[in-house]
This record gives C-alpha cells, structure tokens and sequence, in this order.
C-alpha cells in the first residue's frame, strides 16, 4: 500500500499555525510516500511569506512535489511576474513541478497558473498547449504498467463547489488525460475537499481536490487529504483537526459568499455556516 499526503492552498501570510504545526506531526510520525502540494505557498507572494513557505516545506523530511498556484505569482512586481515569476521558489526548486516515482505509479505536474490571460482575474486557471504537451509527454514516457496521478493548482472544471476555478482548457486536458488512463487528477483553489468522477469522450477520470490549511476556509475547516493506492484503487480520507467525518467535508455546494473566521484564532464555523469577513492578512 502507497499512502500519499494530498495538500493545498497554505496561504502563508494567512496561515493557520496550528493546523500547519499538525501536518508536520503527522508527516514525521507516519511517514507517507509522498507529499504532493497542489499551490498557492503564500497569499501574497512576498519575500517573507515565501522564505516562510520554503522553511515549512524544507521541514518535511520526505518526497515532496509542489504546484505553483495563482497566489504565488508575484502580485506587487509585474517585471518580475513577466521575466523570472519562479525567482521566489529558488530555495525549493529541486522540488517545484517535480514528478514524483511511486510503486506502480507517478505523480506528474501540470501547470493551470498563467502570468497574464486574456481576461481580467488572472486567477483563474488556464490549460495552455505546452503545459499539457508537457504534462502528455512525461505520462507517455512512464515505465510501462504506472500509472500517472497529475497534480495542479485549478481543478479542471468545476467540481460542484462555489468556489469557481473557470479553468480554460481543462476540458481538452481531462480527456485527453482520460485517454492515457490516470489514475486521477489532484488539485487545490477552491478550500473545500471533493472526490468525484467527471465523464469526458475518452472515459470518465477521477477529480480529487483537497482543503487549505489556511484561515481563508470556505464551509469546511482546515484539512488535508490521505490518499492511499492499492492495486490501482485510491481511497480518499479528508483529515482534519475537528475530526469531521469525510463525506461532510467533500461538500457539494459553497455559499457564494463563504468566507474564513472572522477573527484570529476564533474557531471554524461548523459546516455550512459563512463568517461575514475575511481575516487580515499579515
């Protein structure tokens, strides 16, 4: 059995410290295979927040692989968003869109983050040809018989959840992802966990999307997902500090308005609930 530890949205600069201090507890105590962090290290791309980001990742101890996330594109610095927009991830680059070898299986990077589109909020994610070129020839070049897990920031398209990724070229890269047989796809954006099937011309392929370990949660409390694999299967527990069962947290449908705490350290609305304001970034 394969055990990976699916993590995303860790917003430093929002953090939760004590969710942040639990996932390192349970990465030394249980050691997983991997870690696969699907984006956004910080919220505001700053130096701080990175050399932060960097620290915590470092900390680990065990593979890790990390996806770029809208958040972590230079938001201050358009020079260095257009010319070097990794330049902040030096301390990590050994790690960043790195794929990962599992027994039987591979996790591959796709890039869903653009430094501008032609549109307003750049937020969004975005499927361009290269990056699925890419993505395409690392899986067509695995061992025969492994089996590709693909890790990005945006879910592809929507997974029923408020929280809109609106991913252009998502529905051309899961088919043709559902033509090379993933075993499935892993992202972030939208704080809140899902696990759903989503049919597309080539066959169906699964879509696993993890929580944040941030205080900017939507309807569900800071969390990770436990993913293990047994001959070819993946089974998909949400963990988290309020001990919530899975099913409750892969909700179905965010509030529009959903938004984190509303004061430092207040705890978690239950499910459901919306607290009226975001907390302030430091």
């Amino acid at each position: 059995m394969t055990r990976v530890f699916h993590i995303s949205d860790i917003h430093f600069g929002l953090e939760d410290r004590r969710a942040l201090d639990w996932v390192v507890d349970c990465v030394r105590e249980e050691r997983p295979d991997a870690v696969a962090i699907t984006g956004d290290l910080t919220m505001r791309a700053r130096h701080r927040e990175f050399r932060a980001a960097c620290a915590w990742i470092s900390a680990l101890d065990v593979p890790v692989t990390v996806e770029v996330g809208n958040h972590d594109l230079p938001y201050f610095n358009l020079v260095e968003r257009f010319l070097d927009p990794y330049r902040r991830f030096r301390s990590i680059e050994s790690v960043l869109e790195r794929e990962v070898p599992l027994p039987g299986a591979a996790i591959v990077p796709l890039k869903t983050t653009a430094r501008a589109q032609w549109r307003l909020n750049w937020s969004k994610g975005t499927v361009g040809r290269k990056a699925l070129a890419e993505t395409l020839g690392q899986i067509d070049a695995l061992p025969h018989g492994t089996r590709a897990i693909v890790a990005c920031h945006h879910p592809l398209v929507e997974a029923g959840t408020r929280g809109k990724a609106l991913t252009r070229g998502g529905d051309h890269a899961l088919a043709e992802l559902a033509r090379r047989g993933v075993l499935a796809v892993l992202s972030g954006h939208v704080h809140d966990p899902f696990d759903l099937i989503h049919p597309t011309p080539n066959g169906p392929v699964r879509m696993i999307g993890a929580g944040t370990l941030s205080q900017r949660v939507r309807s569900t409390p800071p969390s990770f997902n436990e993913l293990t694999f047994t001959e070819g299967d993946i089974r998909v527990r949400v963990r988290n500090l309020e001990m919530i069962p899975t099913r409750a947290m892969q909700i179905e449908d965010v509030p529009e308005n959903a938004l984190p705490p509303r004061a430092e350290g207040e705890p978690v609305a239950p499910i459901g609930a919306v607290p009226p304001f975001d907390p302030p970034v430091h």
